[in-house]
C-alpha cells in the first residue's frame, strides 16, 4: 500500500494499516461495500466460515476500569467467567467506553492499534484455522492474517475463554 492509498482510508484504519506496513504484513486493510458489524455480516460478505472471523469482544475491568479485549473465533461465544478467572471482574462495556479506550467503533474494533493499551487474551479456538480475518478499524474494513500474527502485533497470550462447545453446538448454527 503506498502512501497515498493509505490516506484515501479512514483515520482508524490508517492505524491499523501503518501497523501491518511496520511489520512488513503481506495483506493491507480492506474496505467492504456493507459494514461487517457482525461475524455472520463479515463472513457473509467475504465469503467463508463464520468461525474464520476473528471477532474483538471489549469488556470493561471492575477494580480499574480498564479495557479487557477478547479476541476469539465467531462461531464461539465468551465465557465471561473464565475471562473474569484471568483478568478480574468485568463487565459490559458500553459503545462510549469502547469508542474512548480503543479509539474504534463496536463493529470495527482491531486486535491491535488501540488508542490506549488494553489487556488482551486470545481465545484458543482461533487456532483452528490456518487464516482468520479481522476488523481493520472500522465497520466496513478487515484485513486477513494468520491467527499467529494477532498472537505476535498484540502480544497477548493464548487462553481458554469461551463456553464448551458439545456436539449439539456442532450442528446448530453460530448465535
Amino acid at each position: 500500500m503506498c502512501g497515498s492509498e493509505l490516506h484515501a482510508l479512514p483515520e482508524s484504519v490508517q492505524r491499523v494499516a501503518r501497523v501491518l506496513q511496520d511489520a512488513g504484513h503481506a495483506h493491507e486493510p480492506q474496505m467492504l461495500d456493507d459494514a461487517a458489524r457482525t461475524a455472520q455480516q463479515a463472513a457473509d460478505a467475504l465469503g467463508i466460515a463464520v468461525g474464520q472471523i476473528a471477532k474483538s469482544i471489549i469488556f470493561r475491568r471492575k477494580s480499574d476500569d480498564a479495557a479487557v479485549l477478547i479476541i476469539t473465533s465467531g462461531d464461539r461465544r465468551v465465557d465471561e467467567k473464565k475471562v473474569d478467572a484471568i483478568v478480574g471482574k468485568t463487565g459490559r462495556a458500553d459503545a462510549d467506553f469502547v469508542k474512548a479506550k480503543t479509539g474504534f467503533s463496536i463493529g470495527g474494533v482491531s486486535p491491535f492499534a488501540h488508542a490506549t493499551p488494553s489487556v488482551t487474551l486470545i481465545d484458543r479456538e482461533l487456532f483452528r484455522f490456518d487464516e482468520v480475518w479481522v476488523a481493520a478499524g472500522h465497520p466496513h474494513s478487515v484485513v486477513r492474517l494468520a491467527p499467529q500474527d494477532i498472537e505476535r502485533f498484540t502480544g497477548a497470550p493464548v487462553a481458554d475463554v469461551t463456553v464448551q462447545v458439545t456436539a449439539v453446538d456442532v450442528a446448530a448454527p453460530a448465535q
